[in-house]
Protein backbone atom coordinates (compact mmCIF):
# COMPACT_ATOMS: atom_id res chain seq x y z
CA UNK A 1 0.00 0.00 0.00
CA UNK A 2 3.23 2.58 -0.74
CA UNK A 3 0.70 4.53 -3.44
CA UNK A 4 -2.20 4.41 -1.39
CA UNK A 5 -4.03 2.45 -3.25
CA UNK A 6 -7.22 0.62 -1.63
CA UNK A 7 -7.89 -3.11 -0.85
CA UNK A 8 -11.67 -2.81 -1.23
CA UNK A 9 -12.65 -0.24 -3.99
CA UNK A 10 -16.68 -0.02 -2.13
CA UNK A 11 -14.77 1.69 0.82
CA UNK A 12 -16.12 5.41 1.06
CA UNK A 13 -13.18 8.02 -0.04
CA UNK A 14 -12.11 10.05 2.96
CA UNK A 15 -10.93 13.17 1.26
CA UNK A 16 -12.39 16.36 0.68
CA UNK A 17 -13.33 17.34 -2.67
CA UNK A 18 -12.28 21.22 -2.87
CA UNK A 19 -13.65 21.51 -6.34
CA UNK A 20 -17.00 23.10 -5.75
CA UNK A 21 -15.81 25.22 -2.55
CA UNK A 22 -13.28 26.93 -4.86
CA UNK A 23 -15.80 27.24 -7.78
CA UNK A 24 -17.75 29.11 -5.46
CA UNK A 25 -15.45 31.10 -3.87
CA UNK A 26 -14.75 32.21 -7.35
CA UNK A 27 -17.82 33.64 -8.37
CA UNK A 28 -18.63 35.26 -4.65
CA UNK A 29 -15.05 37.20 -5.20
CA UNK A 30 -16.73 37.97 -9.16
CA UNK A 31 -19.61 39.06 -7.71
CA UNK A 32 -18.15 41.25 -5.03
CA UNK A 33 -15.93 43.17 -7.19
CA UNK A 34 -18.38 43.59 -9.52
CA UNK A 35 -20.70 45.08 -6.48
CA UNK A 36 -17.96 47.18 -4.94
CA UNK A 37 -18.09 50.15 -6.75
CA UNK A 38 -22.07 50.66 -7.21
CA UNK A 39 -21.65 50.64 -3.19
CA UNK A 40 -20.29 54.46 -3.00
CA UNK A 41 -22.58 56.43 -4.54
CA UNK A 42 -24.38 57.58 -1.59
CA UNK A 43 -26.90 60.49 -2.79
CA UNK A 44 -27.57 61.65 -6.16
CA UNK A 45 -26.29 64.63 -6.97
CA UNK A 46 -25.58 66.35 -9.87
CA UNK A 47 -21.85 67.91 -9.49
CA UNK A 48 -20.40 70.53 -10.88
CA UNK A 49 -17.52 70.28 -13.15
CA UNK A 50 -13.81 71.44 -12.06
CA UNK A 51 -10.07 71.04 -13.88
CA UNK A 52 -8.67 70.87 -10.37
CA UNK A 53 -6.54 68.48 -10.00
CA UNK A 54 -7.97 65.60 -6.92
CA UNK A 55 -6.50 65.40 -3.53
CA UNK A 56 -5.49 62.30 -2.22
CA UNK A 57 -6.68 60.82 0.49
CA UNK A 58 -5.23 59.19 3.66
CA UNK A 59 -8.18 58.89 5.47
CA UNK A 60 -11.76 58.01 4.57
CA UNK A 61 -13.30 61.97 4.93
CA UNK A 62 -16.64 62.98 6.26
CA UNK A 63 -19.20 64.05 2.88
CA UNK A 64 -22.10 66.57 3.27
CA UNK A 65 -24.25 66.66 0.38
CA UNK A 66 -26.62 68.99 -0.86
CA UNK A 67 -29.20 67.98 -2.87
CA UNK A 68 -31.04 70.17 -5.59
CA UNK A 69 -33.82 70.29 -3.39
CA UNK A 70 -31.76 72.14 -1.04
CA UNK A 71 -31.85 68.85 1.56
CA UNK A 72 -28.39 68.07 3.76
CA UNK A 73 -27.54 64.74 3.56
CA UNK A 74 -24.34 63.52 5.94
CA UNK A 75 -23.14 60.49 4.51
CA UNK A 76 -26.38 58.78 3.42
CA UNK A 77 -28.72 60.15 6.33
CA UNK A 78 -30.82 63.21 6.11
CA UNK A 79 -30.14 65.92 8.26
CA UNK A 80 -32.49 69.02 9.28
CA UNK A 81 -30.16 72.43 8.67
CA UNK A 82 -30.76 73.13 12.54
CA UNK A 83 -28.96 69.40 13.56
CA UNK A 84 -26.05 69.76 11.07
CA UNK A 85 -22.98 70.37 13.41
CA UNK A 86 -24.41 68.51 16.09
CA UNK A 87 -24.98 65.39 13.64
CA UNK A 88 -21.34 66.23 12.65
CA UNK A 89 -19.61 66.62 15.90
CA UNK A 90 -21.19 63.55 16.55
CA UNK A 91 -20.06 61.69 13.54
CA UNK A 92 -16.33 63.10 13.98
CA UNK A 93 -16.12 62.59 17.66
CA UNK A 94 -15.75 66.09 18.82
CA UNK A 95 -12.63 66.22 16.68
CA UNK A 96 -12.55 69.50 14.60
CA UNK A 97 -9.43 68.72 12.32
CA UNK A 98 -11.72 66.16 9.93
CA UNK A 99 -11.51 66.38 6.72
CA UNK A 100 -15.43 67.28 5.52
CA UNK A 101 -16.28 67.13 1.57
CA UNK A 102 -18.84 69.45 0.72
CA UNK A 103 -21.24 68.43 -2.56
CA UNK A 104 -23.55 70.55 -3.83
CA UNK A 105 -25.47 69.59 -6.47
CA UNK A 106 -25.23 72.01 -9.39
CA UNK A 107 -28.46 73.37 -10.09
CA UNK A 108 -28.53 74.79 -5.87
CA UNK A 109 -28.04 78.23 -4.95
CA UNK A 110 -24.56 78.98 -4.43
CA UNK A 111 -25.46 80.81 -1.87
CA UNK A 112 -26.50 77.65 0.20
CA UNK A 113 -23.38 75.90 -0.52
CA UNK A 114 -21.81 78.87 0.83
CA UNK A 115 -24.16 79.12 3.97
CA UNK A 116 -23.51 75.21 5.06
CA UNK A 117 -19.42 75.62 4.72
CA UNK A 118 -19.11 79.00 6.57
CA UNK A 119 -21.37 77.03 9.42
CA UNK A 120 -18.94 74.03 9.81
CA UNK A 121 -15.83 76.71 9.60
CA UNK A 122 -17.37 79.07 12.26
CA UNK A 123 -17.51 76.00 14.05
CA UNK A 124 -14.28 75.46 14.00
CA UNK A 125 -13.69 72.98 11.21
CA UNK A 126 -10.88 73.69 9.88
CA UNK A 127 -10.33 71.24 6.82
CA UNK A 128 -13.77 71.85 4.68
CA UNK A 129 -13.07 71.42 0.63
CA UNK A 130 -15.89 71.48 -2.14
CA UNK A 131 -16.42 68.46 -4.34
CA UNK A 132 -16.76 68.76 -8.48
CA UNK A 133 -16.65 66.62 -11.17
CA UNK A 134 -13.48 66.71 -13.41
CA UNK A 135 -13.91 68.46 -16.40
CA UNK A 136 -14.88 66.79 -19.66
CA UNK A 137 -13.55 68.26 -22.93
CA UNK A 138 -16.17 68.85 -25.37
Amino acid sequence: MAFGLKKNSKEPISEINVTPFVDVMLVLLIVFMVTAPLLTVGVQVDLPESSADSLPEEQEPLTLTINSKGEIFIQEAKVDYDNVIAKILAVSKNRTDTRIYVRGDKTINYGRVLEVMGMLSGSGFTKVALISEPYKER
